[in-house]
């Protein structure tokens, strides 16, 4: 099996079809590239490029142009964050279709849990290159 939690507890030694719990706490946060924004990754499979993971955003940190490669998905635990095309709040979800591009930012910051079946593209790389 290549889905994984990293950093979890008691995982290793399970027969593949066991169920994995997740202390969820205990799992540590960590920076991402961009300023004011970490990940606690819940599941990842390198191989298909799945990923589930809480995302803190600090005030005023922001996410450069990218394109969701695959469906995203992003429900709002605490705070806001926002794109040009509207604002999500506590409590609320919204989904992008494969193919959409925006940049995104958070005024007040956020705790939001996402869902990735492939990894964003990030269009700054390609203007670099």
């Amino acid at each position: 099996m290549s889905a994984v939690t990293p950093h979890a507890r008691g995982h290793e030694g399970l027969p593949p079809l066991a169920s994995r719990y997740v202390e969820v706490e205990s799992l540590p946060w960590q920076p991402t590239r961009f300023p004011g924004i970490d990940i606690k990754v819940l599941l990842k499979d390198e191989e298909s490029g799945l990923l589930t993971a809480l995302f803190r955003w600090a005030p005023g940190a922001r996410l450069p142009l990218h394109e969701h490669v695959e469906i995203e998905q992003s429900f709002v635990l605490e705070g806001s964050f926002r794109d040009d095309q509207g604002v999500c709040r506590k409590g609320d979800y919204v989904w992008r279709p494969a193919g959409s591009r925006h940049e995104a930012w958070s005024e007040e910051g956020c705790l939001l849990l996402a869902f990735f079946l492939r990894p964003n593209r990030f269009l700054d790389e390609e203007a670099k290159a």
